[in-house]
């Protein structure tokens, strides 16, 4: 025939598919998702014949790694079709000299001395005991994170530790980490076919269930990826969306969150085909009704619009309860911040209230307002807002518009700055350009670096303050707090009361 013949047989011994390709290669046919767990090898090996004596080549190698082939074979044939040698690979539980699977010696067919059940349960025992290694928590996923970017080197590996922090935040377990740099995205998968080996059997030696993308993933791109890597793959935007509905404590943010959700929801719903879901009525127009998918999508446009009806009894609420504030003559200050920054903390030490604060990132999504009283008898009202982030998803920021409202009304704007962060700069830009994004940026500001206690270089600090204008502060040290309340009144002068009388005890920090 000048054909090559392969076959997939079970651990049992049963012939699952017989496969007859070209002279030069067989194709194997789409096979359906994995019996057992995903971290496990899929139960099948691979043997097929192989016409000009060649060795396992790429194709055989990649089949291997991307189906997980529990052993992938070439029968070496003569002209006559008769058998030579047997040539097979398997994969490893951990790579060797940068090689994810090993080669065995070449056998004759019938050699006896390869016992292929022993072989793969040893080969499924010290894949069990690799992702041992990794201690994670009942119901806690296991992932690996990945970016496909082309920017420089430090703003990808700065990109991917702030990835690592939100994975964190959402509580998943980080098993490892691939991020590749190219000029070229593929448009399917974003990573090329060798990165794509590479994240596959990364992913089945570790065990992995999530696959967690930097970038923001289009529907396509999500679906190929899960149908390819048999795991569930999600976005930036997804994670954090993750992690706001886990903070969401209010009905108002709850409303916020899910509404954000749906919302990212609705274009990812599985394309079928439009031929059998007409909704539209008339000649030529008629089929047999909604299908399961315009039905769902139906239902998330329907959640949407009474969402959205919600949202705005809370915008009407905000602002009676706004005005409510206004009245007092009361002036406003509100903090924001890259999130993680201390902006919870600093509310509580000011202010001697006990807004939840924590040390990871979107602690604070509902924003907290408190009474300051400064040393003076004068009083303003300082807010608490959601910690901002690069590249904030648009559908989170439409959903928080009732939140961000608030800052609109604002006398002054705290700008707080975990100045301890590296990359402080950027994070500083980051907020910058959202603020500006909102119209906010013509709010009187001040400038306040945060966590200035972790830092050994005071003159560095004492330096920067002098150029931005700015304060010094540790939020956890209410003492270092004093010129920052000498700044705020300061910037307010204009907008407070006649000063009362003093009164012996008045001191700042009183909620």
């Amino acid at each position: 025939m000048n054909r090559q013949i392969g076959l997939l047989i079970t651990r049992g011994g049963d012939i699952d598919h017989i496969i007859v390709g070209d002279h030069r290669s067989i194709l194997i046919p789409e096979l359906p998702a994995s019996r057992g767990h995903r971290g496990r090898l899929r139960g099948l090996r691979c043997i097929h014949t192989h016409l000009r004596a060649e060795p396992l080549n790429q194709d055989d190698l990649m089949d291997l790694v991307f189906l997980r082939f529990d052993l992938m074979a070439a029968l070496e044939v003569d002209e006559q079709g008769g058998p030579r040698r047997l040539l097979a690979g398997h994969l490893l539980p951990e790579d060797v000299d940068g090689m994810g699977w090993m080669l065995l010696a070449p056998l004759p067919p019938a050699d006896g001395t390869l016992d292929f059940l022993q072989l793969v349960q040893s080969l499924e025992s010290e894949f069990a005991r690799q992702r041992s290694l990794l201690e994670v928590k009942d119901g806690q996923d296991r992932a690996i994170l990945v970016s496909v970017a082309n920017g420089p080197r430090d703003e990808v590996e700065a990109s991917m530790e702030e990835l690592v922090a939100l994975a964190g935040s959402s509580g998943i377990a980080v098993a490892d980490r691939i991020i590749q740099r190219t000029h070229s995205v593929n448009p399917r998968y974003l990573l090329g076919r060798g990165k794509l080996s590479e994240l596959a059997l990364r992913a089945l030696q570790l065990g992995v269930d999530l696959l967690v993308f930097d970038q923001d993933l289009n529907p396509s791109q999500a679906r190929s990826l899960t149908d390819f890597m048999e795991l569930r793959v999600i976005d930036r935007t997804q994670l954090i969306l993750d992690i706001f509905a886990q903070r969401a404590k209010s009905r108002e943010g709850k409303i916020q969150v899910e509404m954000a959700q749906l919302k990212y929801m609705l274009p990812r719903l599985a394309v079928k085909d439009d031929a059998l879901s007409r909704l539209t009525g008339g000649i030529g127009a008629r089929g047999p009704g909604e299908t399961k998918l315009e039905v769902d999508r139906r239902r998330i446009r329907d959640r949407i619009a009474r969402l959205d009806e919600q949202l705005r009894q809370v915008k009407k609420q905000r602002g009676q309860r706004r005005e409510l504030r206004l009245r007092t003559g009361l002036p406003i200050i509100s903090i924001v911040g890259y999130t993680n920054a201390g902006k919870s903390t600093l509310l509580n030490s000011l202010t001697k209230s006990q807004v939840e604060a924590g040390a990871h990132l979107f602690a604070t999504l509902d924003p907290a307002s408190r009474r300051l009283r400064f040393e003076s008898g004068r009083e303003a009202i300082i807010t608490d807002t959601v910690g901002f982030i690069r590249d904030l998803p648009g559908d989170l920021m439409e959903a928080f518009s009732a939140t961000l409202e608030e800052l609109r009304h604002a006398d002054l704007i705290v700008h707080l700055v975990d100045i301890s962060n590296p990359r402080y700069e950027e994070q500083m830009e980051a907020v910058e350009e959202i603020l500006e994004t909102l119209d906010l940026n013509l709010i009187p500001r001040l400038l306040v670096f945060n966590k200035v206690d972790l830092l050994q270089d005071v003159t560095y600090v004492g330096n920067l303050c002098r150029r931005q204008a700015a304060v010094a502060v540790s939020a956890l040290n209410r003492e270092s707090l004093t010129p920052l309340l000498a700044a705020l009144e300061s910037r307010l002068g204009h907008r407070f009361a006649p000063a009362p009388t003093p009164q012996p005890s008045a001191a700042y920090g009183s909620s």
